[in-house]
């Protein structure tokens, strides 16, 4: 299974994973790869390929924690980022914001604002990017190291609007020897082609949530459909045939949802799917789940589908539905 965000840049897919990209929950933290090309030389293209993307570097940011809410009176919170990885690495620290399409995909706003389709949910977005500040801006961690990160409210969010939202995005800074060296300029323009590197940039995203009042947080569960499907059980091993269930998680509160989606025997003990992190914010009033299931069905197994709330009341089951296998 995919887990996986609108990306900027990808490695080659095999065929069998490119089948099947389940567009499961958006998980609270976005993780993007988008490549910055750095052309050397504008010279009549020869006609051969341009050379391979570099790999990505040995840095690996973690953050904690992947969300971060400001109920009312709130003013001031901290998140922590951690370098991972084996190399140093310097990280731009910036509010951005980005809207939740109906497939459950986070696009940034600079780019939903250029598909005139997407006018209805952009004009929903409350941006809290004005109200937010986030020290420090950049962060420089040799490897094992940690930074954390402050957040404060600058201005008390108006109660004509129920929450506010932007994103904590903290992005790599490629490295100040990226680009080709003047000798190397100079042989591409002497071999009369085009010459350029890609250097990819690695980044993640979590949602910061400024709220105005009390939390109004309503959801249910409609359209529940079961179908059949070839899925890889962890996108490596041959895929088999597996029941996938797929149903609409509405909001119907005034604040956005975010908790797991647990799909259970009628008994309410064996859990047969389970969906961490899913997010339904307030520009949409729902989205579309698919849960590849854990074992087969048998015609007349009654099943129940929860969505328990890891927010505002962690546990809480927000909405419920029964759904008998025909």
């Amino acid at each position: 299974m995919n887990l996986q965000h609108r990306s900027g840049a990808g490695r080659a897919r095999p065929a069998r994973e490119r089948k099947w990209r389940w567009r499961l929950p958006a998980l609270a933290a976005v993780v993007f790869l988008a490549p910055i090309p750095t052309v050397a030389l504008s010279a009549q293209d020869s006609g051969s390929p341009p050379p391979a993307a570099s790999a990505p570097g040995k840095a690996n940011l973690n953050i904690t924690p992947k969300r971060l809410t400001f109920n009312r009176g709130e003013r001031s919170h901290t998140v922590y980022i951690y370098n991972q990885g084996t190399t140093p690495a310097v990280f731009d620290i910036s509010m951005v914001d980005r809207i939740m399409l109906p497939s459950g995909e986070i696009e940034p706003l600079s780019q939903a604002e250029k598909q005139p389709d997407l006018a209805p949910l952009i004009s929903h977005l409350a941006s809290a990017k004005d109200m937010l500040i986030a020290t420090p801006r950049r962060a420089t961690l040799a490897p094992g190291k940690g930074q954390t990160i402050r957040i404060l409210v600058t201005a008390p969010a108006g109660a004509g609007v129920p929450e506010y939202r932007s994103h904590l995005t903290v992005t790599t800074v490629p490295p100040r020897d990226v680009g080709v060296t003047a000798e190397e300029a100079a042989d591409a323009e002497r071999s009369n082609r085009l010459s350029f590197n890609v250097t990819p940039v690695f980044g993640i995203s979590i949602p910061v949530i400024v709220r105005s009042g009390t939390p109004d947080i309503r959801g249910a569960i409609a359209n529940v459909h079961l179908s059949y499907a070839d899925v890889s059980p962890d996108g490596v091993a041959p895929a088999r045939r597996t029941p996938v269930l797929s149903f609409a998680v509405e909001r119907t509160g005034a604040n956005s949802l975010f908790g797991n989606v647990e799909v259970r025997a009628k008994n309410g003990k064996d859990l047969l799917g389970l969906a961490r992190g899913v997010g339904v914010y307030t520009e949409i009033d729902q989205r579309i789940i698919q849960i590849p299931l854990r074992r087969s069905l048998t015609a007349g197994e009654q099943l129940e589908i929860r969505f328990v709330d890891d927010d505002t009341n962690p546990g809480h089951v927000i909405a419920r539905t029964a759904f008998v296998v025909s």
